[in-house]
């Protein structure tokens, strides 16, 4: 990861057809984008503040076509006892438009303290 870089998003969905689709994008400490691979975006669509910790993550998020949804908001993770962080990684509906179209995990970290890798 680059040092200028704090966290990624990344998406791994199973789509009802057979297809499946991954993406990602590493985040700087604006929250833009510093890194995707070509063709791929990333966006934010609404966020959800952990009651627990007080973090925020953007648990439905826009990934090129696709609109993610989880499967419920509270799926965050405190793990500092062992990898030392705390992130968001959930099971997540994906949707074109109204039309539910596949199914997968959304990850989401850096929200927290910057990683270090």
């Amino acid at each position: 990861m680059a040092p200028e870089a704090v966290g990624w998003d990344w998406a791994g969905i199973n789509l009802l057809d057979g297809a499946s689709r991954m993406g990602f994008r590493m985040r700087d400490k604006d929250g833009g984008t510093h890194y995707a691979p070509p063709g791929t975006t990333m966006q934010p669509l609404r966020w959800w503040k952990s009651p627990r910790t007080g973090v925020a993550y953007p648990v439905s998020m826009q990934l090129d076509d696709l609109r993610l949804e989880p499967l419920m908001d509270d799926q965050e993770l405190d793990s500092r006892l062992s990898t030392g962080t705390i992130y968001w990684e959930g099971a997540v509906r994906a949707f074109r438009g109204s039309d539910w179209v596949g199914r997968g995990y959304l990850e989401l970290t850096g929200y927290w303290k910057p990683m270090k890798l």
